[in-house]
Order: structure tokens, then sequence, then C-alpha cells
């Protein structure tokens, strides 16, 4: 089910724990590399997954080279790869049995929606977490203060 409303989203925000950063960047310009330290710093657990980093240390968390090599479970992936690869990823997301999949802005694609939706995934797309988690804070839709 896609989520659109601020409650639904902002109800997704504080139930999730566990975060797989797909696209991680160890390059500090990048927006995966500055959404997935607000991440960290907000409290959640951010798992990145890069394979060309795999097995190296990304603020201090372990690199894994894709989903189906995550030594847990994860509440989400959050999803900074281009539109046309989310079909694949999208799978990838549901094999690993991840019950929540959120895609970066300008990050959709029709068929990986459908996809999503049929497996009974939540699903945010073309939003930014650390856009939205402050935008939800000021609305009084989060706790002040980190989530976590």
């Amino acid at each position: 089910m896609r989520l659109e409303s601020d409650e639904a989203i902002a109800q997704l925000l504080a139930q999730v724990k566990r975060i797989a950063l797909v696209g991680a960047s160890a390059k500090p310009e990048r927006p995966s590399h500055r959404v997935m330290k607000f991440l960290l710093d907000e409290g959640y657990e951010v798992i990145p997954i890069n394979p060309g980093l795999a097995g190296k240390r990304l603020l201090g968390q372990t690199v894994y080279a894709s989903l189906a090599d995550l030594p847990t479970s994860v509440d989400m992936a959050d999803i900074f790869r281009d539109a046309a690869s989310l079909p694949e990823v999208t799978q990838d997301v549901v094999a690993a049995g991840i019950p929540a999949m959120w895609t970066q802005l300008g990050v959709v694609h029709s068929e990986a929606e459908r996809t999503a939706t049929a497996a009974g995934l939540q699903t945010v797309m073309d939003r930014c977490p650390a856009i939205e988690i402050p935008r939800l804070r000021d609305a009084g839709l989060l706790p002040a203060g980190g989530l976590q």
C-alpha cells in the first residue's frame, strides 16, 4: 500500500527501527551519505548496502553487498538508486522480507509500485526522510528530538 497521508508516513517512521539504505555512498557530498548520517543522528540503526563498498565501514556501520546479505532483519529499505533499477530492487526488497520500502525524490516506477503493493509492502515514493521527519515533527505528528 502506498502511504501518502502525513499521518500514515509519520506512523511508519515512528515504527521503523532498522533501515537498509540501498545505494549508500562513501562520498559526503552525495544525498545518500547525508541522509544516512541524518537517520543515524535521529537514532535509527542504518545498514548501508553497496556492492562496491561491501565489507568496509561507512559512518561506523558495516556495508553489505546486497539486501540478501543482510545479517539481520530490517524494518524498511530506503532506496537511493535510479528509477530504472527500481523493479529489480523492489524484487530484492520483497525477497528479503522487508515490510516497507521508501524511494527517494525522483525515484518512481509504476511497475515497481505494483510489485510492492501486490507484496503488501508499505511504500513511500518520491520523498526524502530527511525532509519528511522535520516537516512531520513541525506538524506535531512526530515527537521532538530523535525518533528512536
